[in-house]
């Protein structure tokens, strides 16, 4: 900057400095409430607007955090002499500046550099930025700046570009109160982008074409938003392979398809989540089960042989049991007290029993039939029975270390049979491989029978079972057949396939069941991870994905651990903090939007590296967000309160300074179905459409009766 511009605009000289203010104090000839050296005229001095103060790397840039007067003696008159008088007590007008930049003047224009490495010194003169300056310091001229957000209204209007890959890549907070335009900025910040991929895309297509080049490209990009309220459904119907999933209330409805999260895709730690299991006693059992069921949906064997690998697999696993037990010591194989070794052997017994029936083969049968008579036989001569005050008293006696030896000794020799023991190779617990819900829940009380805590096992078969039969939640955790939805189909679906470029997945939770929301979330958030990180594995790329969730505070909680239990909300947060931890290397970006950020996950939250902040009232909501970011930058938030709709504070690694920004409009249509109730042109009989109450059509919805009601004569005598 050459010495005549800085003389014409400065306004005052540098008072105080420190590492997080600058004090300014402003000439008397400087402007009161008007500056017009940008070329337009524009408010000054005002709060988030911009000074600068030049120095020898160029100037430093400070954002106006205080304005005010203070009274002072009156400063010393330029080119006059005082003659000696004594002035009175003067206003002085002051304000306060926080240093977030250095703006530096290349060849082409200007260059905005994060940071400050040289600070000015007392009497440095400071100046009003003009146009130009003003739209380096907002514009991000950096190469990847590829979408116009918005405005910026304290800087000539200048327009506001963001690079995707820092806005998406490592991860992005929408932060506001109801009403103050969040949703309309995720749905814009998704359609901004798309459209500007699409119309760079487009300029090399017909580059392309006149270099008469064939290949043919599209957009590769890819939003999934988890929508708690049903607000996105229709605001991007006019952007192609755009795909909807929620509980449909009616079969025929095609406006959306049916939301599938089947229970075979759940892990373990789900699966014990939503069933409440204990660590000690249910946990192990339902790994096992999940083990055993996965790996007999994984065998590729004919139905005359299912048997005998069934047979095989259980009795192997009967005889694993009974092994530990007599490694265990004698303790282990009591008649009476919390180890009864005599329920596990009759509940054994009791399935011997019942299969053999289901035994054809002769050499078979025989080695069934001597395991039918060892373990019968042991079973009856220890238990006992007796009549006392008029009661039936059943127990078993002791049983003997030769007792266990021969019943291992019979069930050895009929797995020799059908091709010895059964040594567990196929998937654990937690691979997502297809099995029926039925099959599962029989096999979970098979082998919940060997048990010798009954009292604890029962309840937990008990909430399996009414998980798995709740007619609310079938449409969604059940599939008949491994064809119906294969893993490959769910993550086409969901995530995208080549087919569909651009690809964007609204997911309308509304209507799921309050007890599966956060299970459902959380598997379908570990899913698209987890399919991302192997993506990454098997290609040494990653698929560029934005997975928007919205409504935050309700899906990433904060969580105490208290105790050994795993609730379903714990896993859905510890998902999205694993996803704000590592995502970023496997492509996977976050969009968080909330209006309770004190309630978010603090993880999720400190992960964000930028922030677009709307009007934000509530105390404990700024408090929480100003710990977010640098102490020096604390005092442009101290307008969140009163920021108008549409209006937000960007800053953070997107943003090369932090700037006010007046967001892009979206047209009526393109907005999220979440816009205040007209109350009173309802009232008034002025709505475009009339409200009209027929509440037998909602009571048959909500019954569930749906079509199949027939109106009778006397109905509307009743309603």
């Amino acid at each position: 900057m050459n010495s005549h511009e800085i003389y014409n605009s400065s306004i005052g000289t540098v008072e105080s400095v420190s590492p997080d203010a600058i004090k300014v104090l402003l000439d008397i000839e400087a402007p009161q409430s008007t500056s017009i050296n940008t070329g337009i005229p524009q408010a000054f001095p005002r709060i988030n607007g911009f000074l600068l103060i030049p120095n020898e790397g160029g100037a430093i840039i400070g954002l106006i955090t205080w304005i005010g007067i203070e009274y002072s003696p009156y400063p010393k008159r330029k080119g006059y002499k005082d003659f000696d008088l004594v002035d009175l007590p003067f206003p002085l007008r002051k304000l306060s500046l926080s240093p977030i930049g250095v703006l530096k003047e290349k060849v082409d224009g200007y260059e905005v550099e994060r940071g400050i490495y040289s600070y000015p010194s007392v009497g440095d003169v400071v100046i009003v930025p003009n146009q130009e300056q003003l739209k380096a310091i907002v514009e991000n001229k950096e190469a990847g700046a590829k979408i116009r957000i918005g405005v910026s209204p304290l800087a000539a209007n200048a327009p506001i570009f963001v690079n995707p890959d820092k806005l998406f890549g490592r991860h992005l907070a929408v932060l506001g109160n109801t009403g103050s335009g969040k949703s309309c900025t995720v749905a814009g910040l998704i359609r901004w982008s798309i459209e500007g991929a699409t119309e760079e895309l487009e300029t090399e297509k017909k580059k392309a074409r006149e270099e008469k080049s064939r290949e043919e490209k599209k957009v590769n990009a890819r939003f999934i938003i988890l929508d708690p309220n049903g607000e996105y459904s229709e605001a991007f119907s006019d952007l192609a392979n755009v795909r909807r999933y929620a509980v449909k209330l009616k079969e025929d409805d095609q406006s959306v398809e049916q939301l599938k999260v089947p229970a075979w895709m759940w892990n373990s730690w789900e699966w014990a989540s939503i069933s409440q299991a204990s660590e000690k006693t249910q946990r192990p059992l339902l790994r096992r089960a999940l083990r055993e069921i996965r790996n007999k949906g994984n065998q590729n064997v004919d139905p005359l042989a299912e048997t005998k690998v069934e047979l095989r697999r259980y009795y192997t696993s009967c005889w694993t049991e009974i092994k530990n037990d007599l490694d265990k010591g004698i303790t282990a194989f009591k008649g009476k007290g919390k180890n009864n070794f005599g329920k596990k052997l009759k509940s054994i017994v009791t399935d011997v029993e019942n299969d053999s029936d289901e035994i054809k083969d002769e050499s078979i049968k025989k080695a069934f039939d001597n395991v039918k008579e060892v373990l019968s036989r042991i079973e009856k001569n220890k238990f006992k029975i007796y009549q006392e005050e008029g009661e039936t008293v059943e127990y078993y006696d002791n049983f003997e270390k030769q007792n266990l030896e021969d019943i291992l000794q019979s069930l050895n020799g009929f797995l020799e049979s059908l091709g010895g023991l059964l040594i567990y190779q196929g998937p654990d617990e937690d691979t997502p491989i297809f099995f029926d819900n039925d099959d599962f829940l029989g096999h979970l009380r098979r082998i919940a029978r060997q048990q010798t805590s009954q009292q604890y096992i029962d309840s937990f078969i008990m909430r399996v079972e009414s998980l798995l039969t709740d007619k609310r939640i079938a449409s969604v955790i059940h599939t008949e057949s491994a064809e119906e939805k294969t893993l490959l189909q769910w993550l086409n679906d969901y995530i995208g396939s080549d087919e569909r470029q651009p690809s964007i997945t609204i997911v309308d939770l509304s209507l799921l069941p309050s007890e599966i929301l956060y299970l459902i979330v959380s598997v379908m958030a570990r899913l698209i991870f987890e399919a991302h990180h192997r993506y990454k594995k098997l290609n040494s790329d990653v698929l560029p994905t934005v997975m928007v969730v919205d409504e935050a505070h309700d899906l990433i909680k904060q969580y105490k651990i208290a105790d050994d239990s795993i609730s379903s909300q714990q896993l859905c947060t510890q998902i999205f903090e694993k996803i704000a931890k590592e995502g970023r290397k496997f492509g996977l970006g976050l969009v968080i939007a909330s209006q309770r950020p004190s309630e978010l996950s603090q993880t999720v939250l400190s992960q964000c590296n930028t922030f677009l902040l709307h009007r934000i009232v509530s105390d404990r909501d700024q408090e929480m967000v100003k710990r977010l970011v640098p102490d020096s930058l604390s005092g442009i938030l101290n307008e969140l309160p009163v920021l108008p709709s549409r209006k937000a504070i960007l800053l953070g690694w997107a943003a090369p300074v932090p700037v006010m920004v007046e967001i892009n409009e979206l047209k009526t249509e393109q907005r999220p179905k979440s816009k205040d109730p007209d109350f009173w042109d309802v009232w008034t009989g002025k709505a475009e459409r009339e409200r009209k109450v027929d509440w037998r059509e909602i009571v048959d919805d909500w019954q569930g009766q749906g079509e199949t009601h027939e109106k009778k004569p006397n109905d509307d005598a009743n309603n």
